[in-house]
């Protein structure tokens, strides 16, 4: 299970590359998520949630420009990547398998990038323009951070 969490967080990040760290950096301050006794236990600190908000929230407003590159060039898609290996570790940190929840990640962040540039491209064509596409989009990357944290084994999860 927490790998299959961990590859849809991956997912996540492929849609909107922030909104995944944001979300586990979240779960893991609220203290839903605990990472106390690993590596990753910076994502639970203020700064780290500060951070990953502000930057998630730019991130939804520059995502509607015309002048934001496609996620499939190589920048874009990298970090893409790398968020998706960062919130799929925190995710499995949670349950001592941090290496498996950043490879999961890393591949769900590439699944996830081409199937959203597709699922993206079918939206606009759909609404015959790219910004209700885009709206989209967020709303789905949102209610997937939120429903995959809200996932998570009550062992990994505290309430």
């Amino acid at each position: 299970m927490i790998y299959l969490l961990a590859l849809l967080i991956g997912v996540v990040a492929a849609l909107r590359a922030l909104t995944a760290p944001a979300a586990v950096s979240w779960a893991a301050y609220l203290g839903w998520l605990d990472l106390s006794a690993t590596w990753l236990s910076f994502m639970a600190s203020a700064w780290a949630v500060g951070i990953f908000t502000v930057l998630a929230i730019g991130e939804l407003i520059t995502d509607q420009l015309p002048s934001t590159p496609s996620r499939k060039v190589a920048p874009q898609f990298g970090a893409r990547l790398v968020m998706g290996a960062l919130a799929g570790a925190v995710i499995g940190a949670g349950s001592g398998v941090w290496i498996g929840g950043l490879i999961a990640g890393i591949i769900g962040a590439a699944i996830g990038t081409y199937g959203g540039a597709a699922l993206r491209t079918r939206l606009a064509i759909g609404f015959h323009r790219d910004p209700p596409a885009a709206l989209v989009e967020d709303a789905i990357a949102i209610i997937a951070a939120y429903l995959i944290i809200a996932a998570l084994p009550a062992g990994v999860v505290t309430p």
